[in-house]
């Protein structure tokens, strides 16, 4: 299997990501050859260039003039008439799809109403199947990126002179992880942010990855403060410990009862969590308390803090982001005369799930603690 990372340090955009692609190893004709496919009288190039001393891939699209504003519906049958495989065809709707909803929430319409301005142009077009397609070129079965670096300043749109991140933008990294550093200008377009949230498994620090290749897909401008690049790492899973960066959010709680409490733990971990404990405290004026401390994706802040203010008294919470190590692991499943449990097991450890033991426990009478010392033992036999 092969994952890529994609390293926005400069931002993202659709352009930025195919040259990356390209530059890591994806087949230029191929890419050059689908997109003609799609029929939209386009032609595709990729241009060695250099930003800030690096040398990067720039992807250039030119085409005949053609109309700006687009429905989804078509540029959905430009895709599924397109020469493209399966795989390249689901992923594009999928970001084209995403992108609709992002544009019909910022003008309060439907997505079937929703005309394509800038997005809907064939250089657009051209980048997210150009991107999709590359994606599928290198085998990648999974892809990461780090957040997202926005930038700041105004972008001249169709609408007029937008904010940085425009609207469309700040609706589709809505939950994800971002940042806004360097030039006054945008880094991260509507393209770029559409492609990456909608295929990126997870916003953080690298995965722990054995690299086979690397690609710099350039940007249109040249800045003298930083490299406007975007860097793709491109490999297989090492099977290594990984960091992953995960949010913290916590409260110190004083006037809500410990059947309360509990519940809140219960439908946070229900909610998808990672961790969520209790930890008594003694409170100015000596009262008794708790933290509450839940680990969550970043991209489950305020799912957690919704359920926090909803579920428990407390009126603030505390965020912070914090580094997490992880051991890989994997699910073998044991027989136990008891019925079959599965043993979480890393490089280092093992244990049984204790749903499968609970579940067996109150199915068979027999005791919880023989159930485990019995998945334990089949483990260990067959391990040896």
């Amino acid at each position: 299997m092969k994952i890529c990372y994609l390293d926005a340090f400069s931002g993202i955009s659709g352009d930025m990501l195919v040259g990356a692609l390209a530059d890591a190893g994806a087949d230029c004709s191929a890419i050059s050859t689908a997109l003609n496919s799609l029929g939209a009288g386009a032609s595709v190039s990729i241009e060695k260039v250099k930003r800030c001393g690096i040398a990067a891939s720039k992807f250039h699209v030119r085409s005949a003039e053609a109309p700006k504003h687009r429905h989804l519906s078509g540029i959905l049958k430009m895709i599924e008439g397109a020469s493209l495989p399966d795989r390249v065809k689901k992923n594009a709707s999928a970001v084209f799809q995403r992108l609709g909803e992002a544009e019909a929430a910022v003008h309060q319409t439907t997505i079937e109403k929703v005309h394509f301005h800038e997005v809907g142009a064939v250089d657009s077009i051209a980048d997210i199947v150009g991107a999709c397609l590359g994606f599928d070129l290198l085998g990648i079965s999974e892809i990461y990126s780090s957040p997202l670096n926005l930038g700041s300043g105004t972008v001249k749109s169709e609408h007029g002179i937008m904010p940085v991140p425009a609207p469309a933008t700040a609706a589709l990294v809505n939950g994800k992880p971002v940042y806004s550093r360097g030039p006054a200008v945008e880094l991260t377009t509507p393209t770029g942010a559409a492609v990456a949230v909608t295929l990126a498994q997870n916003f953080g620090t690298m995965p722990s990855m054995r690299i086979s290749s690397i690609g710099y897909g350039a940007g249109d401008h040249d800045f003298a403060e930083q490299p406007n690049v975007l860097r793709i790492f491109v490999g297989e899973p090492s099977g290594a410990s990984e960091a992953t960066t995960v949010a913290v959010i916590e409260a110190n709680i004083d006037d809500s009862s410990p059947q309360v409490l509990g519940y809140a733990v219960e439908c946070l971990l229900e909610a998808g969590a990672l961790d969520a404990t209790l930890e008594p405290l003694e409170m100015k004026k000596g009262r008794p308390g708790a933290l509450l401390r839940v680990i969550a994706t970043p991209e489950q802040r305020q799912t957690v803090a919704d359920i926090i203010f909803r579920e428990t008294s407390t009126i603030g919470v505390r965020i912070y982001m914090a580094e997490r190590i992880v051991q890989s692991r994997r699910w073998v499943d044991v027989e136990t005369p008891h019925g079959k449990v599965r043993i979480k097991v890393s490089d280092r450890s093992f244990a049984p799930e204790y749903e499968d033991c609970r579940a067996l426990a109150r199915a068979t009478g027999v005791a919880l603690k023989d159930i485990i010392a019995e998945a334990n033992f089949a483990y260990l036999k067959n391990s040896r």
